[in-house]
């Protein structure tokens, strides 16, 4: 869903081999990445592998909280989903669901195409609600993108960038 008053692209285009791709109701590809015991600790700070019931509801709680994307990635001249993305002016939960992609700068380069989204849009800042302290890979692509920590959270830091 659309942030009010702001019409979602279909495709942000990030460079010739990495855009995010509007999210559009297909989820099945994603299960996979929510199985996975290491990406759930990074992202919910649980193993518990989710059902197809848990992933429609994540995404649909994402997707009425600002513009819900997938991360597609240019493999053999072909575009395919590798992550997701929400951006919103309150938090950006991001994943890179293929665990050989990460520490690649990909998350990065999608944080900073969604900084100049927001700087077109006029906003004047953007913030992260929580960076666990144990995802240090998550804490490095955000402020590796300009992003700094302002205010202690239960298990980690919100994170904010001026624009």
């Amino acid at each position: 869903m659309p942030i009010a008053g702001i019409e979602q692209p279909e495709l942000i285009e990030i460079d010739a081999e990495l855009r995010l791709r509007r999210f559009g109701g297909s989820l099945d590809f994603a299960l996979g990445w929510y199985q996975d015991g290491d990406t759930l600790y990074l992202v919910d700070g649980k193993r518990e592998p989710y059902t197809m019931e848990r992933l429609e509801g994540m995404y649909r709680y994402l997707d009425a909280r600002g513009e819900l994307y997938f991360i597609e990635l240019l493999r053999d001249e072909e575009f395919v989903p590798i992550g997701d993305v929400t951006f919103s002016h309150e938090d950006i939960p991001i994943v890179i669901g293929d665990p050989t992609l990460r520490g690649r700068g990909i998350g990065r380069r999608v944080v900073l195409a969604l900084c100049s989204r927001a700087r077109r849009l006029g906003w004047s800042e953007l913030r992260v609600e929580e960076i666990y302290d144990w995802n240090a890979a998550s804490r490095r692509c955000f402020e590796a993108a300009g992003f700094e920590p302002y205010k202690k959270t239960a298990r980690g830091s919100a994170f904010i960038k001026k624009l």
